[in-house]
Parts: C-alpha cells; structure tokens; sequence
C-alpha cells in the first residue's frame, strides 16, 4: 500500500513487469484524482499509474493546485504561495510514490491536462532529476516558476509531449506554442501535436500520447558514430 502526501488513485503495473515505470498523473481546476484515473486502462502496462489529488478544495470532488483569476486583458493572475506550496507536495509525493514502488527517477512519467499539465511541465522544468519525462495535455506555460528553472543541461534528452484542441476555447492554442518555443530552446526532446476539439482528451490524441509514452527508454540513446 503507498502512503504519500496527496490523495490519490493508483492502478499497479503488470505483475511479472521487471522494471516497471511510474506515471504520475495530475487533474484540471475544478476536478480530482478519479478524472485522470479514467485513462488508466489506456497506460501501458509497464506503467505504474497513480492519480493524485490537488490540495485547494473548490467544493465537492472539487479541487486545484492553485487559485487564479482571469483579467480582463485575458491575462491570469495566481496565487503565487498556493503555487509554490503545490509544486513542493507535487515533488514530495512523486519521491515518495517512487520509492515506495521501487522505480528510479529515469523511469518516472509526470502527466497533466490544464492546470494538472502546468505542474507537470513546471516539474520538468525545475526538477528534472527527479523524472525521466513529462505529458502536456492542453495547458500553459507558468511564468511565476520559470525562475526556479534547473539549468537547461538537466533536461537534456528528456522526452517531452505536449498537444493541444486547435479549437480550446479555455486555455487558447498560443498557450501551447508558447510552451512549443521555450521548450525549443531548451535540450527537450519535444514532441508537439495539434488537435481537433476544445477542452478535452479525445480519442486519437489518447492514442497518440499513450503509443508516446509505451515507446518511452530509460535514457538516451547514444549517437551513432561516423567516421
């Protein structure tokens, strides 16, 4: 049985796995742990899968890694401590979710739809050692964690998915360009996908994500030598 931080929902991997691999998932504003659990059928079956709760209590099965407004320039304005606090929980149930189960960090998946997909990313981007990867489902880069971002040689070669509803009528497509070009500028292995739909995982983009991350390695594979 783990015992972690957060509230959480967990589906163990195949029972004869010899190195299984940790998917931690993270749910949008306004959801909790069962949302994200639903694709568990899906994972491969390497996969440990386990859906955490957010923190902040909304109202009933109701929950968010932090709070926000919008602005009327469209902007958003966070709770920048409720944020913080988030993403030191996220790091703490993650390194105690993988121990527990025994898989070492470059077999750690972190995913997210929304908000759940800001704390993946911000994860990747401020600590990679503690992941081999991260899964951006229809989200926003967070400027407020940017400075606590590890150097850009820590996240050489991680593997990155992140994909988008061209018609996201809730977190616009220029969100997920904005990531696309931070995340060029980095050593990232992107990996960048535009769908059909709004806000929402459908089908083919579960299929994609999900043939993504069974195709996952460890580590890097080596260069090949010329000469």
């Amino acid at each position: 049985m783990l015992d972690l931080p957060l509230p959480f929902l967990n589906r163990p991997a195949a029972s004869q796995t010899a190195s299984p691999w940790l998917l931690v998932l993270m749910h949008g504003v306004g959801s909790n742990e069962g949302d994200l659990f639903g694709v568990a059928p899906h994972v491969p079956p390497q996969f440990h899968v386990v859906s955490l709760r957010a923190p902040h209590t909304m109202g009933p099965n109701a929950n968010a890694w932090f709070e926000f407004s919008v602005l009327p320039d469209g902007s958003r304005s966070i709770h920048e401590t409720q944020e913080a606090a988030s993403r030191s929980l996220v790091a703490l149930t993650v390194e105690a979710a993988a121990a527990q189960l025994g898989v070492p960090p470059e077999r750690v998946v972190l995913g997210g739809f929304s908000q759940g997909g800001i704390m993946a990313l911000s994860m990747l981007l401020t600590r990679p050692e503690l992941l081999r990867a991260a899964m951006v489902w229809h989200s926003r880069l967070l400027p407020q964690a940017l400075p606590f971002s590890a150097p850009a040689e820590a996240m050489r070669g991680k593997p990155l998915w992140v994909s988008h509803g061209v018609q996201d009528n809730v977190i616009p497509l220029a969100s997920a360009h904005a990531i696309r070009e931070h995340a060029q500028g980095l050593s990232l292995d992107l990996t960048y996908r535009e769908y059909p739909g709004a806000h929402e995982i459908r089908p083919g983009e579960l299929a994609d994500a999900m043939a993504w991350l069974g195709a996952l390695k460890p580590t890097p594979e080596p260069a090949p030598l010329h000469g």
